[in-house]
Formats: structure tokens, sequence, C-alpha cells
């Protein structure tokens, strides 16, 4: 838990959200209500189906052929994929994307709310759901998702996260989208839970860290080089 926690404190996304989240926090406490709790719950909720929809359908997109934004694909994804355990790819490199999420998000919904409850409520709501509950859900998923990658010691709780994952990473990247504990469910949702017999039959061992892509393919030399990485996937540091 201890090195999971040290890599959360050094992400650049949630060191932008936590002002936004402490916000959030104080708006709770200075003006307490009831429809905080189903407020929470609603933006927790929708994080964790943003996660699981920016996971299966922005991420594992169908590779780009333009190297631009082939390069972006590959910071933001694809090298996560081709090296799993090394701490830098476990996310993206945009770290002010989260935030701009959020505040389009919380306008979107102030603005949906805001006939019913007047612009005051409306905007005081959407705060609570999406920096408060969303962020925290937000949170939850990177600590899952860091714990399931790292190589320490783990109890039930991260034996179950890091089991689900590395299916995902090792068996069929076609399928077990969703990372945060308790969310399988979604994956079910959607047909796309893990099955042993699809991801059997899926799989092939020359490219399965590389998203389907043939390892020397020339988007995949050309993106390593333009972040100097010289190893091949699967190697360590």
């Amino acid at each position: 838990m201890k090195q999971a926690l040290s890599v959360l404190i050094n992400m650049g996304s949630l060191h932008r959200l936590a002002p936004l989240w402490l916000f959030g926090v104080v708006l709770i406490i200075l003006f307490p209500s009831w429809w905080v709790i189903p407020a929470l719950a609603y933006g927790a909720v929708l994080q964790f189906f943003v996660e699981y929809v920016m996971h299966r359908f922005l991420y594992h997109r169908e590779p780009p052929t333009d190297q631009g934004v082939f390069n972006d694909l590959y910071r933001t994804h694809i090298a996560h994929h081709e090296f799993p355990t090394d701490a830098e790819y476990f996310t993206g490199d945009d770290h002010w994307f989260a935030v701009r999420f959020g505040l389009v998000s919380v306008a979107i919904h102030a603005l949906i709310m805001w006939p019913f409850l007047g612009f005051t409520s409306a905007l005081y709501f959407a705060v609570i759901m999406l920096f408060v509950g969303s962020v925290s859900a937000f949170t939850f998923y990177e600590y899952c998702h860091t714990l399931a990658h790292l190589n320490v010691k783990k109890g039930w709780f991260g034996q179950r996260v890091t089991r689900k994952h590395m299916a995902h990473h090792y068996q069929d990247h076609h399928a077990t989208f969703h990372v945060s504990l308790g969310m399988e469910w979604i994956d079910r949702l959607f047909g796309t839970a893990h099955d042993r017999d699809t991801a059997r039959e899926r799989f092939d061992r020359e490219t399965m860290l590389s998203l389907g892509m043939d390892p020397e393919d020339l988007r995949l030399v050309t993106a390593r080089k333009a972040f100097g990485i010289t190893r091949m996937p699967g190697e360590k540091a």
C-alpha cells in the first residue's frame, strides 16, 4: 500500500485536481445538505463509467495512421501496455486533461440543472458531483491501477485487483477494461468481461503487449524513438 501511495502522490493529474477536490469538500462543510449523498454517489458512478468508456473507446481505438496522433496515443496508453511495469507510463503526460475534462463536465451539469434548481444550487451540486464524487472515484481508480502493476506484497484486495487487470494486459486486451475493484459489472453490462476460451482464441504472444500491432510496426518504432525508448516491449529498464 505504501508503494502505491508513493506513486499516487507524484501523479501530476492528481496534484492538479486536489485543489478542486478540497474546494468541493469546503462547500460541503460550509453548506451541508442531505442531497450531497446522492450527488457524491452519482459523481462516483459517473466516473466509473467514464473510466470504462475512455479505456475501451479512446485508448483502445484503431491505431491512428497519422504519426503525430499515434505518438499521442502511444504516450497516453500503448507505451503502458508495452512496458506495463514502468511507472513512468502508468498515466499519460497531459496532466491538465483531467482538470479540463472536469471543468467542462461541471459546466454541462450546471447548465442542465439550472432551470430546475437555480444557478447557485445547480453550480453547487455540479461541483460536489464532479470535483468531489468523481475525483474521489478517479483517485480510487488510480490507486487500484497502480497497485495492480507494482511488484509488492499484496493482500486480498491487491491480489484481486491485480489478477483481473493483468488478464487485460497479458491474456486479452479486448476485454476487462475496468480496473477499479467492484466495478466488474460494467464490463459484464457491455459484454467485455473476461472469458477464458475467447481469450485463448485471441491470444497472440508476439503482438499481445503491442495491442495487436506488429512490435516492429513503423509507427511503434517511430513513437519509441520520439520518446527516447530503446527497449523492446516487455523488456525492463
